[in-house]
């Protein structure tokens, strides 16, 4: 049996997975045309475009009108700043690789946006791995200052939770395992530092992705953030060409890319 190697307790990158899409009902959508005596066909990639026109053209009745393509009636969308319509269009990613200090920055994006995040209190952090900032991955020296801070407080939680978890068992004994454990994380968990390594699911409807893009994918956010914008950025590029139609990726003089955003605001 094949043995899994060690992964590297120290990450440099993070990871975007694209684990939900929307797909269009197209029976009802059938039904409901059929109903209005209206012939409509969309030639859009993905279904959260599709449901984005639909959106639109119900609020003009505009079905088999005006705007033949996808991208042509979306690229109306943008331009005009009829920003609601995509408010239909949802994704869900899965989020790795980045560090407790970003998604501090992260959920404050609330406006069309839903969080599930990794727990302290129930996971053991013992075998957690950091985000080495992009500062300290340019310069050896500075990074094995860093790393070296690093495991000294790995071993320091590791320690004071094991510790923990003894004193609440002698003060609780008729606490269950799994309850002693939790406290003892919680209590531990403090001396973590923000580089600690979580994963986080997020729910965005394609107004909110655009909105992160624009702010977070500028050259004025911070480093690390940055870099998770561009790798949205390109998920979302590829699986939504139409919705993000007007974004690209800028080459800057600090030799990070930044994101671009034609229509702001929308």
């Amino acid at each position: 049996m094949a043995t899994v190697p060690p992964l590297d307790p120290y990450i440099s990158k993070p990871k975007v997975y694209l684990v939900g899409r929307q797909q269009v009902a197209n029976d009802e959508l059938a039904r409901f045309l059929a109903d209005e005596g209206m012939v409509f066909s969309t030639d859009a990639p993905a279904g959260g475009e599709a449901l984005a026109e639909i959106a639109g053209r119900v609020c003009y009745m505009s079905f088999g009108k005006g705007r033949k393509s996808n991208r042509e009636y979306l690229d109306n969308i943008l331009t005009s700043k009829h920003g609601s319509v995509l408010e239909h269009a949802v994704w869900c990613v899965l989020i790795t690789g980045v560090s407790r200090a970003l998604t501090h920055e992260l959920v404050r994006h609330r406006a069309g946006f839903g969080y599930s995040q990794l727990s302290q209190r129930y996971v053991d952090e013992s075998d957690a791995r950091y985000v080495v900032p992009p500062l300290y991955q340019e310069n050896p020296e500075l990074r094995e200052k860093w790393q070296q801070t690093i495991e000294t407080l790995r071993t320091a939680y590791t320690e004071l939770a094991e510790a923990t978890v003894q004193y609440v068992q002698q003060k609780h004994p008729e606490m269950s395992p799994r309850d002693r454990r939790k406290w003892a994380r919680q209590a531990a968990r403090s001396i973590l530092p923000n580089a600690t390594e979580t994963k986080i699911f997020v729910t965005g409807n394609s107004r909110a992705w655009r909105h992160f893009l624009e702010l977070r994918g500028s050259v004025h956010a911070d480093t690390e953030i940055r870099l998770l914008a561009v790798e949205v950025y390109r998920l979302f590029k590829k699986e939504s060409p139409n919705i993000f139609q007007d974004i690209e990726l800028v080459d800057e003089p600090d030799g990070m890319p930044s994101v671009h955003v034609t229509h702001s605001k929308v």
